[in-house]
């Protein structure tokens, strides 16, 4: 259940995303900024320690980095098409989590992962066919879920070591030092006009930092120590399905889905339920055994 309240939050992003009016970068600096910033007034009231050698740092900067790209593939996503286009990709993380994982945790590829990966898949075809004049919105949002999965795998090691919140604070801290390198490098720089929001992008993006981000991420993490990244992963395939219909109902004219929605959004939302089954009966087995 706390999974699934995350992955409708996670859907309730892409709607905060198209109603922010500034561009992908600026977007997501200013949601991993506000989100350190409370997470950092989070760890000070619970007096967290955040001591970790400089190896951890380095893994978890790297982690930030990867995160801060899913997030801005992700929002781009939805301004190179459109909210469907952008949640519809996503469910491609299935696919690369079900290849990612056997590498980092060593472990044989199992096939009905690899099975499932490509019902997703299938299904997210039947609900993007005829859309490709949004091919660039497609591969944003294919490159967004690759660095999703890529991300949770990587978060599923950590987890060894660190607690969420300190695995997420310093992943969010790297992904701001990114991207502030890239906007000094690449584009106009801080000027004041960056930081000039309205006063309805400020609020937006403080509930992005805040629900959407901080608490949803550190979450996340968490329920991550009690089930599989790639169950998680898949899992998160209904923020789709979430997502678009919360979309249907607010943009009506922009977000009209198809019949070949429903019979992709079928596939998804069967391959989730199917994986749970299969994943509770394995487990339910390896307790009876002596």
């Amino acid at each position: 259940m706390h999974l699934h309240l995350l992955v409708f939050i996670a859907g309730f992003t892409a709607i905060l995303g198209k109603e922010i009016s500034i561009s992908a970068i600026p977007l997501v600096w200013f949601r991993m900024f506000m989100a350190a910033a409370l997470m950092l007034l989070f760890i000070k009231v619970r007096g967290i320690k955040l001591s970790i050698d400089l190896r951890s740092l380095i893994r978890l900067s790297i982690a930030g980095i990867i995160i801060a790209l899913h997030w801005i593939t992700f929002f781009a996503a939805i301004d190179a098409a459109n909210i469907s286009i952008a949640l519809a990709m996503f469910s491609t993380g299935a696919f690369f989590a079900s290849i990612i994982e056997p590498i980092f945790y060593k472990r044989k590829i199992i096939g009905y992962e690899m099975v499932f990966g490509v019902l997703v898949i299938t299904g997210v075809f039947i609900i993007t066919q005829g859309e490709i004049k949004y091919i660039t919105g497609i591969l944003l949002g294919v490159s967004s879920a690759f660095f999703s999965s890529l991300f949770a795998v990587l978060n599923g090691v950590f987890l060894k070591q660190h607690s969420a919140t300190v695995i997420s604070f310093y992943e969010f801290i790297s992904g701001v030092l990114f991207i502030s390198i890239f906007i000094l490098c690449f584009e106009e720089g801080f000027s004041a006009n960056f930081f000039k929001l309205s006063s309805k992008d400020f609020w937006y993006l403080f509930l992005l930092a805040s629900v959407c981000t901080a608490y949803a991420f550190i979450a996340a993490v968490y329920v991550m120590k009690l089930i599989s990244p790639y169950t998680v992963v898949l899992t998160y395939n209904l923020e789709p399905i979430y997502g678009i219909l919360i979309a249907i109902m607010l943009y009506p004219e922009s977000e009209k889905m198809s019949t070949a929605f429903y019979y992709g959004a079928t596939i998804i939302i069967g391959t989730v339920l199917l994986n749970g089954v299969l994943k509770n009966k394995h487990a339910f087995k390896r307790k009876q055994i002596p």
